[in-house]
């Protein structure tokens, strides 16, 4: 079913570059862009099969956000974060499934996973509050996945969770103007005193361990995925697509272009121009083999109902991180290469490097946080799965 499904993105990739602009000028990925890509079934590729998914291994979807984001970058990054989340949501207790694709199989959740909201244990379940920013695609979702902290009786935290609240439950406040993935839509959630029941609140310590209720009615190895691998490269994987969107670009035009400022050379001829081109490749290829490796390498393991090694894990973030510096490291090299042209707004390159760098801030690339946890695992100090 993947290569089916991997052969209709490709078959869209014409029309959702050419939205790419309308899709920035909206803040929004166009509806005709969503509707497109559902009928794809690119959205039920991490979904339970129990719920008419497809339970996809994890390298076809990032194949799919591959491509779709060398279209466009805000549409490929949505369709990343509203892909992942019916994994997530596969985690939860069943009851909370069947909440959310019980009587619609095509149901999407956005999410906001920072702990800003505020959950007072009550009977039953919690009492929530909060405001949350960066809901990439929201205004395509019903459902939202929001992070929060647990408070006892002394305003402590004792637990962080994710909660999954219907859309009946939440506001969308409309904020989003911003220099890059500006066709995302990623505005701010507000959650006023809602009630949350227990079903409803997956810890994070949970998920950490992959250990969680969902894999009871899940078993197949796709549940037994670190979400500290799955959601990271779900950020990574389309600013890679990013990358070779803009290489492709760039490459084709070098081919054409003429330098009034050096004689009318072509820079086809010019070598600096080969080194940056050849240079940007390596980059872009490194972080997507990486990418692979890491996903083939735990996917056994969780084929093989076996526990993943934390060294493997660790691995798979350090790769994750640098995957997306590789990825705005080759990005920066051909707009440097582009030539004055390549600030002209409205133009593919420069909103592909906006788009990356917009991507770049996200908190799942914070390098230094991941690479000091990989450097204390070589060094002997012991790291605990909690942590990532």
């Amino acid at each position: 079913m993947s290569e089916e499904i991997l052969g209709k993105v490709r078959e869209l990739l014409p029309a959702l570059r050419e939205r790419a602009a309308e899709a920035e000028e909206l803040r929004k990925v166009p509806p005709e862009s969503i509707k497109a890509l559902q009928e794809t079934g690119f959205f039920r590729m991490l979904q339970p099969v129990r719920y008419g998914g497809f339970e996809s291994h994890p390298l076809d979807f990032y194949t799919a956000v591959k491509l779709i984001a060398s279209a466009c970058g805000s549409t490929g990054w949505v369709a990343s974060v509203l892909g992942v989340h019916p994994w997530h949501v596969g985690l939860f207790d069943d009851q909370a499934q069947q909440e959310v694709f019980g009587e619609d199989q095509d149901t999407r959740i956005s999410s906001s996973y920072a702990p800003t909201g505020r959950a007072t244990p009550v009977e039953g379940g919690f009492r929530f509050s909060g405001k949350w920013s960066f809901s990439s695609g929201c205004d395509h979702a019903t459902w939202v996945l929001l992070g929060g902290l647990v408070m006892n009786d002394e305003g402590k935290p004792i637990d962080f969770r994710t909660f999954l609240l219907p859309i009946a439950d939440y506001t969308i406040n409309d904020v989003w103007d911003t220099v890059g993935l500006r066709g995302t839509g990623s505005n701010d959630i507000v959650v006023e005193d809602v009630f949350v029941p227990e079903h409803r609140a997956l810890s994070m310590m949970h998920t950490a361990r992959c250990i969680c209720p969902g894999q009871d009615v899940n078993p197949g190895p796709l549940f037994r995925m670190p979400y500290g691998t799955i959601h990271p490269y779900a950020i990574t994987a389309p600013m890679i697509g990013m990358a070779a969107g803009a290489y492709d670009i760039h490459v084709g035009a070098t081919r054409e272009r003429v330098r009034a400022a050096y004689l009318g050379e072509k820079s086809v001829e010019d070598p600096f121009a080969q080194v940056r081109i050849a240079t940007a490749a390596n980059d872009i290829d490194t972080a997507w083999w990486q990418l692979e490796k890491d996903i083939n390498d735990e996917w056994e393991h969780a084929v093989a109902s076996t526990k993943i090694p934390i060294d493997l894990r660790l691995r798979a973030r350090r790769d994750q991180v640098l995957g997306s510096a590789r990825a705005i490291s080759a990005i920066d090299r051909l707009f440097e290469s582009a030539g004055g042209k390549a600030i002209n707004q409205g133009l593919p390159l420069p909103r592909f490097w906006r788009d990356a760098h917009a991507a770049r801030v996200h908190a799942a690339n914070d390098p230094e946080r991941v690479l000091v946890l990989y450097g204390k695992n070589e060094l002997g100090i012991q790291v605990r799965d909690g942590l990532f």
